[in-house]
């Protein structure tokens, strides 16, 4: 057993990113002609593609805009050419911050974001600082109430790195991550659907924070993922209402 606020806190995290639903268009359309340019435009070949459309479809993304964004990555259509840069560092209470960024000017990114560490509380580090706190992989979280044993078996079969059960009740489901949308489907086709999945960078041990750290922590993690050139802000921060 573990995490007693796995669901809330997901939930939570999920419910926040929904409602930047229209910034996520262009930041997904980023992300998939990134990966259409280093692997192919194939979706069959590319599993790095695969999932960044998965993704966009997962937010309703438009047909042709997942189309223009692949087109932009295999050179069919004119785009910008963009550089991947990940920055590390520390929140409020030393809570670990990892920032994933797509950008076509260095420079301006690597200011942004700085900024917002040193405005909002936090400390940006050096490459490597905090990144050994985190693991590459799927996650499938799966409500309160699932029948864990069928889970669990399915789960296996599938190929899953680890199942995780937590006081909640709810279940998670750890995957590597190329092979995520495989075992999801998987667990479907057995009537085993999740509520929430994604690849991530998923923390090995978590801080919690409440009351006004909470707030503070919140606060960071929001004004980072507004910046245009963010795709992803990964944390071990619990925040606890």
């Amino acid at each position: 057993m573990a995490g007693h606020s796995k669901w809330a806190n997901i939930q939570h995290r999920k419910g926040r990113q929904d409602e930047k639903r229209g910034a996520t268009f262009s930041k997904i359309a980023k992300e998939i002609t990134v990966a259409a340019k280093m692997g192919g435009g194939d979706i069959g070949f590319n599993p790095r593609l695969r999932l960044a459309v998965d993704k966009g479809k997962g937010v309703n993304m438009p047909k042709d805009k997942i189309d223009n964004a692949i087109k932009k990555g295999t050179g069919e259509l004119e785009g910008v050419d963009y550089v991947e840069i990940r920055y590390e560092g520390y929140g409020i209470g030393g809570a670990a911050l990892m920032v994933d960024c797509l950008t076509d000017n260095r420079t301006r990114t690597v200011a942004e974001v700085r900024h917002a560490f040193n405005k909002y509380g936090g400390n940006m580090g050096s490459d490597g600082c905090v990144g050994f706190m985190f693991k590459h992989c799927g996650q499938l979280l799966f409500a309160p109430g699932t029948d864990e044993a069928a889970l669990m078996d399915a789960a296996i079969e599938a190929g899953a790195d680890d199942v995780l059960t937590h006081e909640d009740g709810s279940i998670e489901i750890i995957t590597p991550p190329y092979d995520y949308l495989s075992i999801k489907e998987a667990l479907a086709a057995k009537g085993l659907t999740a509520e929430f999945g994604q690849v991530t960078m998923k923390a090995e041990n978590e801080t919690e924070l409440s009351g006004d750290e909470a707030v503070k922590m919140q606060r960071l993690i929001d004004v980072l993922e507004n910046l245009d050139d963010v795709q992803e802000v990964y944390t071990n921060v619990v925040i606890n209402a």
